[in-house]
């Protein structure tokens, strides 16, 4: 008896854990040569979006709207984020709503450049594996988690936005379209850059609006560790206002923020064609996805909003 109650929470304990090998051939799909770079409006693009819906459906999420795409124009080209819904469990907590978000777009291609294949041969594709294939497997196996175990009371988007660097406009879009139908939202969590370590810092992973809110204290309350830090390079280059998390916080005017662990001062291939899959860490990636796992559970199970603005 003993016995099989060991393997039972053994069990339980690998359920609640995502792979590396899951998290690396997410990344190395989106950002594969064949991807052409995820540009919006791309053949890259749409193969993309067709990946994380179609692991979506295998995970158990649902589309929350009639399809798992959302919809727009974005300087005229057609754009669309890609949204899943995980209801929560609970009669009540399940109207409020937390939203994990990622942009899957990227620069596509550009002009040549030396890549680190051949001293001779030019690359031309900007893969985006840090930039934001990691932030998009992130995304994903968080998703993962809470669509297997469902464990969440507070009801879950997962929303990976497009169009991200022609300015946020696939977060604008969804943003205000959610703020119209009246969602109750009690914090967007957005991921950005995932993919390298910082090598001398004390903490994993950095809050961009550290101070906007208490959600870096709660972050590591909820995980009793110091995962979360502040980062002087984010708050000098404005960073809170340059990814998706800022037009939720526009919108709804509450804790929307972006989780990183890279600042652009440990990672030299921003928007470049060597941003491939060889340069990620997908053991450190997948240690802050099974850290922060925790920190979700009890966002989503609290009987009270707890993450507020300062």
């Amino acid at each position: 008896m003993k016995r099989i109650f060991g393997l039972l929470i053994l069990m339980l304990l690998l359920s609640c854990k995502s792979s590396e090998s899951q998290i690396r051939s997410h990344v190395e799909f989106l950002s594969s040569d064949d991807i052409q770079g995820r540009a919006t409006g791309s053949n890259g693009i749409e193969r993309s979006a067709h990946y994380i819906a179609s692991k979506f459906k295998d995970f158990g999420v649902q589309p929350y709207f009639n399809t798992y795409r959302d919809e727009f124009i974005a300087k005229g080209i057609e754009a669309f984020n890609v949204v899943g819904f995980i209801e929560g469990n609970d009669p009540d907590l399940k109207n409020e709503f937390i939203i994990i978000g990622a942009h899957y777009d990227h620069v596509g291609t550009g002009k040549s450049e030396r890549g680190k294949r051949s001293s001779t041969a030019l690359d031309t594709i900007a893969n985006g594996a840090n930039d934001n294939a990691s932030g998009t497997a992130t995304v994903m196996a968080i998703g993962k988690h809470f669509a297997q175990n469902k464990t969440n009371k507070r009801s879950i988007l997962l929303t990976l936005f497009s169009a991200e660097e022609l300015g946020l406009l696939g977060s604008e879009h969804l943003a205000k379209r959610l703020k119209k139908e009246n969602l109750d939202l009690y914090t967007m969590i957005n991921f950005e850059m995932t993919g390298v370590p910082f090598p001398d810092r004390d903490y994993v992973a950095f809050v961009s609006g550290y101070h906007l809110s208490n959600m870096a204290a709660k972050i590591n309350e909820y995980t009793n560790s110091n995962l979360i830090g502040e980062s002087v390079e984010a708050k000098k280059f404005d960073l809170f206002k340059r990814s998706d998390n800022y037009p939720f916080y526009e919108e709804f005017g509450i804790p929307c923020q972006t989780i990183s662990s890279c600042d652009l001062t440990n990672y030299d291939y921003y928007h470049h064609v060597d941003d491939e899959t060889d340069k990620l860490d997908y053991v450190h990636m997948t240690n802050l996805v099974n850290q922060l796992i925790p920190a979700f559970e009890k966002i989503c199970n609290t009987t009270t909003k707890e993450i507020k603005m300062n």
